[in-house]
Formats: C-alpha cells, sequence, structure tokens
C-alpha cells in the first residue's frame, strides 16, 4: 500500500497539467505515492502528453467528460494509498507540501480531510476554505452583503475572507483543488456523489464527512500555488450556470424542498436586481465588451426554476 494517492481530474489543461505532474514528480521526497490522470475526452493532446511525457502516471482516458465527482471516483475506486489527494491539474505543490500533509493527517487521526494553504501566482493567499450555504448565507450574497462586509464574521461566513490561514482550524468545506482525505473515512462515508457533475460535490462530500463525525482541517504548515478556473474559464458562462444548478442541487439533497423553493426565490430575485439595472447600462459604450454577467444573470433567470 501507498502512503498516498494523487488523483488529477483533466479537461483541456495540458499545459498546466505539465506544470502540476512535474511539481508533484520533483518535490515528493519522503512518503511513498501513486499518480492517477483522469482525462475527461480532452481535445488538447493532454492524453498524449501524459503518455508521452509521464509513462508511470496511470491514465485513465475517458472518451466524454464525465465530470468532476465521477472522474474522481473513477480513479478512487483503483487506488492504493492510505489517504487519496484530489488535486487540481492548476494547482502547483512545492518541496514539502506532500509530505509534511501526510505527517500532519497522521498526527491528527479525528482528521477526514485535510486541507493546505493556498496560493496565488503572486504570493497571496487565496480564500479556500468555506462554511456550508445557508439560506442566510445566500441572502447575504443575493443582496451584496457579503462583498460589502467582506471581513465580517457574519456577512462573509460562507467565503470566510476575514481569515488569513496562518492558524490551524476545524472547517467545513475545503476547495477541490487540494483535499487530502483518509482512505478508512472514504470507506465509512463513501466516496464523492456522481449525481453533481461540478461544483458542489465537495460540498456535499464535507457536508457528509462532518455528518459521520470526521472532522476536517486547514492547516498552515505548508501551502501550494492554485491558479483560480484553469478549465472552467474556457467556458465561463456555462461554468457559472452549472455552479447555481448544483447549489440547486445541494439544497435538494441535504436541505429540502422548501429551503430549495426558498433559495429559487432568493435567486431569482438577485438576477432581477442584477438584469433589469444593467439593461440600460450594457447598452452605453461604457460596457462594450463586459457583459458576460449579464448573459449569465439572463440565462439564469429563465431556466432557474428548471433545475
Amino acid at each position: 500500500m501507498f502512503d498516498l494517492s494523487i488523483i488529477i481530474v483533466n479537461w483541456n489543461g495540458r499545459d498546466l497539467l505539465t506544470k502540476c505532474l512535474q511539481c508533484v514528480e520533483l518535490t515528493v521526497k519522503k512518503i511513498t505515492y501513486e499518480t492517477f490522470v483522469v482525462d475527461n475526452a480532452s481535445t488538447d493532446d493532454s492524453q498524449d502528453m501524459v503518455r508521452r511525457d509521464f509513462p508511470n502516471i496511470k491514465l485513465i482516458a475517458n472518451t466524454k467528460n464525465v465530470g468532476f465527482a465521477t472522474a474522481n471516483n473513477q480513479a478512487m475506486e483503483v487506488s492504493d494509498g492510505r489517504y487519496v489527494l484530489l488535486l487540481n491539474s492548476d494547482a502547483f505543490v512545492k518541496e514539502g507540501t506532500l509530505d509534511k500533509m501526510i505527517e500532519f493527517m497522521d498526527a491528527h487521526p479525528d482528521a477526514g480531510m485535510g486541507h493546505c494553504k493556498l496560493l496565488y501566482e503572486n504570493g497571496t493567499v487565496q480564500p479556500s476554505v468555506m462554511g456550508f450555504p445557508t439560506l442566510e448565507t445566500e441572502f447575504y450574497t443575493v443582496f451584496g452583503l457579503e462583498k460589502m462586509f467582506p471581513n465580517s464574521h457574519r456577512f462573509g461566513k460562507y467565503l470566510m475572507r476575514y481569515w488569513d490561514h496562518n492558524d490551524l482550524r476545524e472547517v467545513d468545506v475545503i476547495l477541490g483543488a487540494f483535499m487530502l482525505v483518509r482512505r478508512t473515512a472514504i470507506d465509512q462515508v463513501g466516496m464523492m456523489d456522481p449525481g453533481f457533475f461540478m461544483y458542489s460535490e465537495e460540498t456535499d462530500w464535507c457536508y457528509r464527512f462532518k455528518k459521520a463525525g470526521w472532522k476536517i482541517y486547514s492547516t498552515p504548515v505548508t501551502d501550494a500555488v492554485h491558479v483560480w478556473g484553469g478549465s472552467s474559464n474556457q467556458v465561463k458562462v456555462p461554468m457559472q450556470l452549472q455552479m447555481y444548478r448544483s447549489r440547486i442541487q445541494f439544497f435538494r439533497k441535504h436541505y429540502g424542498h422548501l429551503q430549495t423553493w426558498i433559495l429559487k426565490s432568493l435567486l431569482f430575485m438577485g438576477c432581477v436586481l442584477r438584469v433589469v439595472p444593467g439593461t440600460l447600462y450594457y447598452r452605453t459604450p461604457l460596457a462594450k465588451g463586459k457583459n458576460t454577467q449579464q448573459t449569465m444573470y439572463r440565462q439564469l433567470l429563465s431556466q432557474l426554476f428548471s433545475y
């Protein structure tokens, strides 16, 4: 058995994936590990690159995009590590990142999941932990209170931007870009829910882990660099719509139909507040080329109650 099974899901991110794999090979010194790349039918030569440049990598080449949760599950089913690391192709580990995180998890047997500090490319801290979404936090987001008061422990408690990530903390949700998971906890809780195509799958998984009594820790003992949205930025509006669809799906699964209906009503009001005033602004020369968000909110408004 390996200490760690690293799983990287890729979709048309060849250059980022190359750097990600190189970083793993160059920085892991102490632990034993295996690496899986699950490619979701990329068309950018990603699969050939892995076969050619990283022959020791275990490649799972899908013929269609099966989504993030299903792809991770494919590798988890055949992996053999004491721990499993879900690592984004746009996340780059540093010297000692993985060695230290395995040491941390070994020292904290109550931890079902562990997360290191994530940094932007310029070295600043990237918010990468969250509270569970609730109707309260959705209200703050829809009416802009979260953005107006990001350092408020009340209005900003979903994204937790008030926290500098410099102390050990038990959290609700960790970003799927770097999600270190204990194998025995997976055996108890189960793998990711394949019903989530993309987004909210890590929230759902964390919710189930916490419900089963496992703790989720974010630790400052080490860090990694994460290029935000390396693949999803290629199809920005569809991915944003998918994010809302998955949020509604999470509410329906865990909070019931009444809270889901209230969430949709909140989102409806949020769309109206952004679409109606924006209609005039986006017709002016000042807004030329800046109407992506307007397009997204219009589409969300038309599709919302079909989710």
